[in-house]
């Protein structure tokens, strides 16, 4: 299968209707997320990437699922452990409202639910230097999201991704307002360049696409013990006594000194501003 037809598979079968690593600074860490947030004072503005390809031919949007939940006044994303076959103690929450019966309990086990997001390679063509960056947007249900724009482009001009005739993204952003009043980016549009090869340098290129982070080097993945934590109200700090997340309420609020010390949380308008289904994150 060439990548292109991984890609459009992939595509048609998360838009059918739903039936119900390495170890990295903190400094290179920040690095490697790409944004779409613009400066504070800025309206409008664009970004212009390349979506890198996969050295096995697979869809280069890789489909992972998060939880969106408030830990401690702010809004973040908290990796699905079940995808790993492991235990998820978000998801057992919301089965045990839904469990109950209650209208009540079934509006609130949406707080618990999983969401599907896409992370992607990209090289940022504004910080080249920086090397391939990830990109993580949510999968949109209504066909108006970020993949929903560059479907189109790959089905009319073909593979993108493809290191000698490949194109840009130029990604067109706008600040709009959500409805608790805090400002947030959107992505009016995607269009796409003209092909041109990936880097003038060959080697550039080479090591681009053959770069072994993954997404997991970046983005947190936390413990059990904090999901636990988080499924049960409590508001997790680290214990750098005893090595692990206790509850704030149990222990000094003392980070650091470990090597399980919580990776760096970009701040952006996913990661701090709850978002719902109808905005086009």
């Amino acid at each position: 299968m060439s990548s292109i037809d991984a890609i459009l598979s992939q595509y048609e079968k998360n838009t059918q209707p739903a039936a119900g690593g390495n170890r990295i600074s903190s400094e290179e860490r920040l690095k490697r997320y790409f944004t779409t947030i613009l400066p504070k004072g800025t309206q409008s503005g664009q970004k212009r990437i390349r979506i890198l390809p996969t050295t096995d031919g697979t869809s280069p949007f890789q489909e992972i699922a998060f939880h969106e939940v408030q830990v401690d006044g702010k809004w973040l994303k908290l990796y699905d452990p079940s995808q790993d076959g492991e235990v998820s103690p978000l998801n057992e929450v919301r089965q045990s409202l839904l469990s109950t019966g209650s209208e009540d309990d079934k509006i609130l086990a949406r707080n618990y639910r999983a969401k599907k997001f896409y992370i992607v390679k990209v090289i940022d063509r504004d910080n080249e230097q920086d090397g391939p960056k990830f990109w993580r947007f949510k999968h949109n249900y209504k066909g108006d999201g970020n993949l929903d724009k560059i479907i189109p482009i790959i089905r009319s001009k073909g593979d993108i991704t493809d290191v000698v005739e490949g194109r840009d993204l130029i990604l067109s952003l706008a600040v709009t307002k959500a409805n608790n009043g805090r400002e947030y980016t959107t992505i009016n549009s995607i269009i796409q360049e003209d092909k041109s090869g990936l880097h003038t340098d060959p080697e550039v290129s080479n090591a681009w696409t053959n770069d072994p982070q993954t997404w997991r080097d970046v983005y947190s993945i936390k413990p059990l013990e904090y999901l636990q934590l988080v499924a049960s109200g409590e508001n997790p700090v680290w214990d750098k006594d005893a090595k692990k997340f206790i509850s704030s309420m149990g222990g000094e609020e003392t980070f650091g000194g470990s090597a399980m010390t919580p990776k760096v949380e970009v701040e952006d308008a996913q990661a701090t501003t709850k978002v719902d289904d109808n905005l086009p994150f």
